[in-house]
């Protein structure tokens, strides 16, 4: 399930999906998929509404922050179609050698493992590209799907941080899970 990087195109390719550098051509789709309540209610940092401006200002940020290894965030598209069915992005904290993993899939998409097979792939990339050391995620207790990818792909639930977050005016509780780099 995991991936292989293509230094050259920037690109991870898994067995199903290509993860592939954002462009602007993307942020219609991103808009279309992201403007959706389901997505905002588990997600920490999206909109609702979702207005386009939020995707065509973000898609700029990536290429510093790649090019400066701050963070790297990749469209998960479908191999055979190309379509654009979610986002990964992974921080890096050069220091510590870790980073954090977060993510989105578009709600058509759910249930058919295209969110554990990107996460795969980006630990692995963080692993054997990045020289990590350890890689985290946190999603909302009332997200327990979320855990449930995480440890399919091998990462331990670490703790929580109780009511840690303010969502549509209720605290909402943060778990953490994470996975050390194999010696």
């Amino acid at each position: 399930m995991g991936g292989f990087y293509n230094h050259d195109k920037q690109t991870i390719t898994t067995d199903r999906l290509i993860l592939r550098r954002f462009e602007m051509s993307d942020a219609q789709r991103i808009y279309q998929l992201c403007n959706n309540y389901n997505i905002y209610k588990s997600t920490l940092y999206l909109p609702y509404p979702y207005p386009i401006e939020a995707a065509t200002n973000w898609i700029p940020t990536h290429e510093e922050n790649f090019k400066n290894d701050k963070s790297y965030d990749f469209a998960i598209t479908d191999k055979a179609t190309g379509e654009l069915l979610g986002a990964i992005g992974l921080s890096n904290n050069k220091t510590h050698k870790n980073g954090e993993v977060a993510y989105w899939v578009g709600e058509e998409y759910w249930g058919k493992g295209y969110g554990t097979e990107a996460l795969k792939a980006v630990i692995d990339f963080a692993f054997d590209e990045k020289g990590y050391n350890r890689v985290w995620a946190r999603f909302f207790a009332s997200n327990p799907a979320s855990g449930k990818m995480m440890e399919k792909v091998g990462m331990v639930r670490e703790g929580v941080q109780s009511q840690h977050i303010i969502k549509e005016g209720n605290f909402e509780d943060l778990v953490f899970y994470g996975i050390v780099r194999e010696k």
